[in-house]
């Protein structure tokens, strides 16, 4: 299977993401799901100037993302899949997307949010995306760098 790893983090592609988990994955594509930074020609610039350049990056729609990866598009690389919400992940596994697994990193603060640990951060509809994608069986951890010890993410959403 092509994805070797998923993760949230608000950033999508930044020094964490590019550097630390990109070579400790051995990914050889870093794809970003995001309907609107997908139309962005600025917003695709930035991260492309910001992931490795051994590494290949995809910036893609949820559709898009979707049905590359089911018609095998990715299937001789090793893809590491970034978005900002749990809401993108939830779509590509209700598609039929293959995550069992998804990393919580970095979800910013803001006005409607409340705090799960220091860098992640909630609002109502997070919460449910996070409840149904564990409903399907999505493993779902907290850890910000691979140096990091994993915890249970859903754990500590209760207790947040």
């Amino acid at each position: 299977m092509a994805i070797i790893a998923s993760r949230i983090d608000g950033r999508l592609v930044h020094g964490q993401v590019a550097n630390l988990w990109t070579t400790k994955l051995q990914a050889t594509r870093i794809m970003v799901v995001d309907n609107e930074v997908s139309k962005s020609k600025i917003e695709k610039s930035g991260l492309r100037m910001a992931a490795p350049a051994s590494v290949k990056l995809s910036v893609l729609d949820i559709d898009t993302a979707a049905d590359h990866i089911l018609a095998g598009k990715y299937d001789s690389q090793r893809v590491f899949v970034v978005a900002k919400k749990p809401e993108t992940f939830l779509a590509l596994v209700q598609k039929g997307v293959p995550i069992k697994s998804l990393n919580v990193g970095n979800m910013s603060q803001t006005d409607e949010t409340r705090s799960i640990t220091k860098s992640i951060n909630v609002v109502d509809a997070d919460v449910e995306a996070f409840n149904k994608l564990n409903d399907l069986g999505v493993t779902l951890t907290a850890q910000m760098v691979p140096a990091d010890d994993s915890k249970d993410f859903m754990s500590l959403l209760k207790k947040g």
